[in-house]
């Protein structure tokens, strides 16, 4: 059930274009060099669970936008207001009224939240929680989860290129859901505790996920209250996919600061620092801002996006769908002789191959997936989104299960991808 692909000559006639004028051709997370070959770097459209490659290849998207589209693609109820709001300004001398109706809506969705600010990217969003959880506290020392991914700013980046030591000086490392961990780092930490950042549930890169363990978490918000620190959520990538609220809402601990980004104004340019009253007078003493910052359209979508999350089943129904796929693709690795490692809530699934340390399987599982029209990723954490249906679902798995079959016969002769075993290596070495 191949899907009949076009080939891939745009795509690397662009790639050779951006060579020439761009540094590697391509950056971030974006850069296909840490992934399969052929995998697509330049994408001409999207709509609803799918997006079109420049060569006019479709792909059921399992990452959608790497987290961002969360309704579907060219949600039509997000767009009209989106195109209506552009239509009478977007980046203006100051913000629009949707400034505040968005800080409104997000204040009466999460429980912590008693005030929001807004900015671009998750990166923006976790240097201000820290900048603002330094002010609260007059303090220097965070305390991060070893392993996790807090943005590109110098303080968090994964990759140490142009970083120097003292740009990290006061950041401390302890590991996931350990309480002797974390409270080691924090006696380490003496007095001059300014925040823990938490993640909602352990999705780093390269590895199995975690959900947090309840008495780790409340672990954190108890050291935090000792010791007078801000507990810091980075909810930029779960934010509004593992329920309505702040992530660890569901561990019933609530945090000073939490992180967004990403899903909740479906796509549109904007992340945002959400907090409560215990940090609201460091949080007016920061300098924070952009030239973009305040732009109306993406405050306009974002306040209907929420509107759709309070109204719909989209949550219910990634859940439902999320549940399918793993018992789908447990059942049909079982029939062609693998064992997958799916770890993480099921609409946010990461999935792995048992004894694969060097990712050959993976990525090998991945191109087959590519080339019968399923875009999934062989090392990251994938998600869902609502307009994602059993249909959709059904087609992957059938191209599961052929990519599968065909997978079993090459297996003996896969090879490692050299550049994810430099980038495993550095980070190693960073860890």
């Amino acid at each position: 059930m191949t899907t009949p692909m076009t080939g891939n000559m745009a795509d690397q006639a662009l790639r050779a274009r951006a060579l020439k004028v761009v540094p590697g051709g391509m950056y971030g997370h974006e850069s296909t060099v840490l992934l399969p070959a052929s995998y697509p770097q330049f994408f001409s459209r999207a709509e609803g669970a799918y997006i079109w490659d420049v060569d006019g290849n479709r792909y059921l998207d399992f990452m959608c936008a790497y987290g961002p589209n969360l309704l579907g693609y060219n949600n039509a109820r997000v767009n009209d207001v989106a195109v209506a709001q552009l239509a009478l300004g977007d980046t203006m001398t100051g913000p629009s009224a949707h400034f505040v109706d968005l800080a409104e809506a997000l204040v009466g969705m999460v429980s912590h939240a008693d005030w929001a600010m807004f900015c671009k990217n998750g990166t923006d969003a976790t240097t201000m929680a820290m900048t603002t959880a330094r002010a609260q506290t007059g303090k220097r020392r965070v305390l991060v989860a070893e392993g996790a991914y807090h943005g590109a700013a110098p303080w968090c980046t994964p990759m140490p290129g142009g970083i120097v030591p003292e740009e990290r000086a006061f950041i401390s490392k302890y590991q996931f859901n350990d309480i002797a961990s974390l409270e080691a780092a924090v006696a380490a930490a003496g007095d001059d505790l300014a925040a823990i950042f938490a993640a909602p549930f352990k999705h780093d890169a390269f590895v199995d996920q975690f959900l947090p363990d309840p008495a780790y978490a409340r672990r954190v918000r108890e050291l935090c209250d000792q010791t007078g620190a801000m507990l810091v959520v980075d909810d930029v990538r779960a934010g509004f996919r593992l329920i309505r609220d702040c992530s660890w809402e569901l561990v019933g601990v609530r945090p000073d600061l939490s992180c967004w980004g990403k899903s909740f104004a479906n796509g549109h340019p904007i992340s945002a620092l959400l907090g409560s009253d215990s940090c609201r007078e460091g949080a007016s003493q920061i300098y924070a801002t952009g030239s973009f910052w305040f732009a109306a359209v993406p405050m306009a979508a974002g306040v209907e996006t929420l509107k759709i999350l309070r109204e719909s089943d989209y949550l219910e129904q990634s859940v439902r769908l999320g549940s399918q796929w793993r018992a789908g693709l447990d059942a049909l690795a079982a029939k062609h002789g693998f064992a997958l490692r799916q770890t993480g809530p099921v609409q946010m699934p990461q999935i792995l191959f048992e004894d694969d340390p060097d990712f050959r399987v993976g990525f090998a599982w991945g191109e087959a997936m590519l080339r019968r029209g399923v875009y999934v990723h062989p090392w990251h954490n994938m998600f869902f989104c609502a307009a994602m249906t059993e249909a959709d679902i059904a087609f992957a798995l059938e191209a599961a299960d052929d990519a599968l079959g065909a997978l079993r016969a090459q297996r003996a002769t896969l090879e490692p991808h050299p550049v994810v075993m430099m980038m495993l290596g550095a980070l190693a070495g960073e860890h």
